[in-house]
C-alpha cells in the first residue's frame, strides 16, 4: 500500500467533515460516530452550536460522548431513540456500492445501532479508505466474553483467521464490556453473505461489515469532495 501523507490525510478528513456537517439542520437529532475523522465533524458541530445551531445528539462511544458534552452538545440516551435524523461517522474501508468495514476504534456495536436508526447515514472519509473490494482491513467482531472460544471457532469455520485485539498486552475491552476479535477473511467476494453468516453466530454481538446501512459516503480527495450514494 502506498504511504499516505499524514498532513494531507488530515486535511482530507477535515474537508469531508465540513462537507458532511452542512447537511445538519436546526432541530436535528444527530448520531455521532467515533474515530479521528468524526472528531473533526464533532468539533465543527460544537462550533456551530455555539453560534446558535440547535441540535441534540446520540454518541457511539464514551469518548465521543465526553467530547460532544465538552463542546456544549446535548447528548440523548441512545437506547431511548426510535429514529435519528442524520448520523456522521467514519469507515475503515468502503466500496462504491456503499459496503463498509468499520470498528477499528472498537465502537462498532453502537455505531451499527446509530446507523440502523438513521434516516440519513453519512460516512466521511479521506481517499485512502476507498477500495475495490473489502477485506484488506480485518473485520472487527465484538464478542461476549463467555462465548469467546465458540465464536473464535465459528470464524475459523467460515475461513477467517481470528486474533484477539489487545492494547499494551491486555485484552481490548469495549464500552459494552466485551472483547474484540479482528478476523482476516482475505478480500471478501460477497460481503452480504459473510455478514449474514456472521449474524448467525450465537455470542457474537456485532461485526464490522456494514451492509445497506449507509445513505452516502462523502470522500475528500485532494481539493475535491466526491459523494457516493
Amino acid at each position: 500500500m502506498a504511504t499516505i501523507d499524514k498532513t494531507q490525510q488530515d486535511a482530507e478528513k477535515m474537508a469531508a467533515a465540513l462537507a458532511a456537517v452542512k447537511f445538519v439542520k436546526d432541530g436535528d437529532v444527530v448520531g455521532l460516530g467515533t474515530g479521528s475523522t468524526t472528531t473533526f465533524a464533532i468539533k465543527e458541530l460544537g462550533k456551530r452550536v455555539k453560534e446558535g445551531l440547535k441540535i441534540t445528539a446520540a454518541a457511539s462511544s464514551i469518548r465521543t460522548e465526553e467530547l460532544a458534552k465538552s463542546l456544549g452538545i446535548e447528548i440523548l440516551d441512545l437506547g431511548s431513540l426510535s429514529s435519528i435524523d442524520i448520523s456522521i461517522d467514519g469507515a475503515d474501508e468502503f466500496t462504491e456500492t456503499l459496503d463498509l468495514i468499520k470498528g477499528g476504534g472498537g465502537a462498532l456495536f453502537r455505531e451499527k445501532i446509530i446507523a440502523s436508526l438513521s434516516k440519513n447515514a453519512i460516512i466521511i472519509t479521506d481517499a485512502s479508505k476507498k477500495v475495490k473490494k473489502l477485506g484488506a482491513f480485518t473485520v472487527p467482531i465484538e464478542v461476549i466474553p463467555l462465548a469467546y472460544q465458540y465464536v473464535f471457532d465459528q470464524i475459523t469455520k467460515l475461513g477467517g483467521k481470528g486474533k484477539l485485539r489487545s492494547v499494551e498486552n491486555k485484552s481490548f475491552i469495549t464500552d459494552n464490556g466485551n472483547l474484540i476479535i479482528d478476523a482476516d477473511f482475505g478480500l471478501i467476494n460477497d460481503p452480504a453473505k459473510l455478514s449474514s453468516d456472521l449474524n448467525q453466530i450465537n455470542g457474537l454481538l456485532a461485526h464490522g461489515l456494514f451492509i445497506n446501512l449507509t445513505s452516502k459516503v462523502v470522500m475528500s480527495e485532494g481539493k475535491d469532495i466526491i459523494v457516493f450514494e
